[in-house]
């Protein structure tokens, strides 16, 4: 059974999250893949290194996604991340651009936490 791009979206970002982007990139990332981390060089293998690295510091990270928009050819996913048990919480919205159900090009926008939030709905 073929996985919906959904599906493989939150596959996707939950393999890189908990220990193996590798797998991640291997199984759902199309061979001209981009992202547009300003960390990071534009390609497929920098990006995938970082988050191996990221998950050998911060192997109690929480990630949990709060919501997923499914447009014409992107997934949106929009998602609380803790990196580890004192740092900052996070917002994260990974927009992942598909082309035969392969990820071929990748944006996240991070937005961290206030300290004190004023707004009454939070960030969710």
């Amino acid at each position: 059974m073929t996985k919906t791009r959904k599906e493989i979206a939150v596959d996707f970002l939950t393999l890189c999250a908990f220990g193996n982007p590798k797998n991640a990139f291997d199984l759902y990332v199309g061979n001209n893949f981009k992202h547009h981390n300003p960390y990071f060089k534009g390609d497929k293998q920098s990006l995938m290194v970082a988050m191996e690295e990221s998950t050998k510091t911060n192997p109690n990270k929480i990630f949990e996604i709060k919501q997923i928009i499914e447009g014409e050819d992107f997934i949106a996913l929009h998602s609380f991340i803790k990196q580890q048990e004192n740092n900052l919480e996070i917002a994260v919205v990974h927009i992942l651009k598909f082309s035969n159900d392969k990820i071929i090009e990748l944006w996240d926008i991070i937005q961290p936490f206030p300290e004190n939030i004023i707004n009454e709905y939070g960030m969710f």
